[in-house]
């Protein structure tokens, strides 16, 4: 097969065509390299595995282009995107243009194209919303659900908040009607959040990276809250197992929207990441507390029961296994982050 990757030299992007890469597979990425990292990482890709295919493009405006590369592939992996509530919140108009209409670009592209591709997409928890009727107990170090031991499925009542939750929830919604209507194979993966290797994390994107990198270089770190706010954590290379499961599974599963988080086992508040990136560098951290952000959950669990029956898929890794892996390969690589200087 011909695997194509929106997005493909961000974060995940970059970990997921590494992995194919590895197996011998055909990969062709496409990014406009606007988000910080891709061009290293991009660098990284290209030296260390010669074949990878890079296009330079922009979902928003590259027409010609998409259309071109849909020929070419047997399945899309639809990365591409804003991915910060606060950023969405300061540009909603590019927000709005990159997350549904670059999303509508390539679901165009697939519609009128012969070889009409597969596609799955990177979707969010954020589609549920505030989930301000769901009664949260408060303990010591964390937030928990009072009566949702195994979190929220996927059948709860979609509202979106934010312009980013909005989005990215029109952009889910399309995903899966386009399957309904045009008969195109897809599947929706409402991703919680992910971790791991590569990830230039920052202050209002991608917490448990952030405050493992801006640990390693001595950085100072803020916490938005009391730090009891709790998240399924899920690293990269368990979503890469389900993202592989479900495109062997096309015919099966094609049109079908899967929580794919950490679930219950595999959850964190942030006074707990911080309990376990001092256990590893040996020291306590400085950090400070702020107010809270606008819309920031106490408690986030994705109910992955659906993943689990249908795909066979099940997370492996622990919270404390991948921060460990994290941490040492920020370590190894502190010359990445020179732009944190």
């Amino acid at each position: 097969m011909t695997y194509l990757i929106t997005g493909g030299c961000g974060f995940i992007g970059t970990n997921f065509a590494e992995q194919l890469l590895k197996r011998g597979e055909k990969v062709i990425l496409t990014d406009n390299l606007s988000r910080r990292g891709t061009p290293s990482n991009l660098t990284y890709l290209q030296e260390k595995y010669p074949l990878v295919e890079f296009v330079h493009a922009d979902l928003r405006n590259d027409l010609e282009t998409l259309q071109q590369l849909v020929e070419k592939v047997d399945v899309v992996y639809h990365l591409a995107g804003q991915v910060a509530v606060t950023t969405s919140v300061v540009k909603p108009r590019e927000d709005f243009e990159i997350n549904i209409l670059g999303t509508f670009n390539i679901l165009e592209a697939i519609r009128e194209s012969e070889k009409r591709p597969m596609i799955i997409y990177s979707s969010t928890n954020k589609v549920y919303g505030g989930m301000e009727d769901i009664i949260v107990e408060e303990t010591e170090n964390r937030y928990q659900y009072k009566d949702l031991p195994l979190g929220i499925p996927e059948n709860r009542l979609l509202d979106f908040h934010s312009p980013y939750g909005c989005s990215k929830g029109a952009a889910d919604q399309y995903i899966r009607d386009y399957s309904r209507i045009y008969n195109i194979k897809s599947v929706v993966m409402r991703q919680s959040c992910i971790y791991g290797e590569r990830q230039f994390g920052i202050e209002d994107q991608g917490w448990v990276a952030w405050f493992t990198i801006a640990s390693v270089l001595g950085k100072s770190i803020t916490i938005y809250g009391n730090g009891k706010q709790v998240r399924d954590v899920l690293h990269v290379e368990d979503l890469f197992n389900a993202w592989d499961i479900a495109t062997k599974n096309i015919d099966t599963v094609s049109g079908t929207i899967y929580n794919v988080g950490g679930g219950p086992e595999h959850t964190m508040s942030l006074l707990e990441l911080i309990d376990y990136i001092e256990n590893l560098i040996g020291h306590k951290l400085t950090y400070t507390f702020s107010d809270w952000r606008p819309g920031d959950q106490p408690v986030y669990v994705s109910d992955i029961t659906k993943a689990e029956t249908e795909l066979n898929w099940k997370p492996k890794i622990t919270p404390r296994q991948g921060v460990e892996q994290l941490y040492y390969w920020v370590t190894e690589n502190k010359h990445l982050f020179d732009f944190l200087k």
